[in-house]
């Protein structure tokens, strides 16, 4: 006490500095979420696994069955990183830093995909279809 009036603070500031060191105390404690939210997540988890396992059971073939399985498949990876990796309560550089570089990768395969059918037209059109 006889330090911060030493130093100029006063009684005011000092107790401001005391009642912040309490406030950051609190921010720091642990959370924990309530069990129904994880056994909801779970059965969402179980009902998507059913839905990509029934994609196979029902022989769907083609662009409509690669479909599926990525969409069941990247709704089951969001859930799991939203949900049991805690990052639906992360920040929002956080957030950035992991969601958006598996974003790009996905618009880069994209363009390329686009790019290689460019590429195999162009080699038709130049070289024949081939043997």
């Amino acid at each position: 006490m006889a330090e911060a009036t030493a130093n100029g603070l006063g009684q005011h500031a000092l107790h401001h500095a005391v009642h912040d060191a309490a406030a950051v105390a609190k921010a720091d404690t642990h959370q924990e979420h309530p069990i129904k939210l994880y056994l909801v997540v779970w059965a969402w988890l179980f009902i998507l696994s059913t839905c990509s396992y029934l994609v196979d059971y029902f022989g769907i073939h083609g662009y409509l069955r690669w479909s599926l399985i990525l969409i069941f498949m990247m709704l089951k990876a969001g859930l799991i990183v939203a949900v049991f990796m805690h990052m639906a309560w992360e920040r929002l550089a956080m957030m950035y830093a992991i969601i958006l570089p598996p974003i790009l990768v996905l618009v880069f395969v994209t363009m390329m995909v686009f790019e290689a059918d460019y590429t195999l037209l162009t080699r038709i059109a130049f070289f024949g279809p081939g043997p």
